[in-house]
């Protein structure tokens, strides 16, 4: 199932409209990715999207990648 668990952003429906004014239906799925988070002590795979993922960040709850110093 497409949809982020702890926003729980998913798929949304429209149409595309040409220019010859055609209508035809469209779906737009929301940018998910694995992640791995610790919840309680315990490593938990959770279906995230990219929005959810930099609050989280932002927060502090998923460590940022260190940058390698030379």
């Amino acid at each position: 199932m497409q949809r982020c668990e702890i926003t729980g952003k998913g798929k949304q429906f429209g149409r595309n409209v040409s220019f010859s004014q055609r209508h035809t239906q469209k779906v737009w799925k929301p940018n998910l990715q694995t992640k791995t988070v610790v919840v309680d002590g315990k490593r938990v795979k959770m279906k995230l999207s990219t929005q959810a993922i930099r609050t989280l960040k932002k927060k502090g709850i998923i460590p940022q990648p260190q940058k390698k110093s030379s």
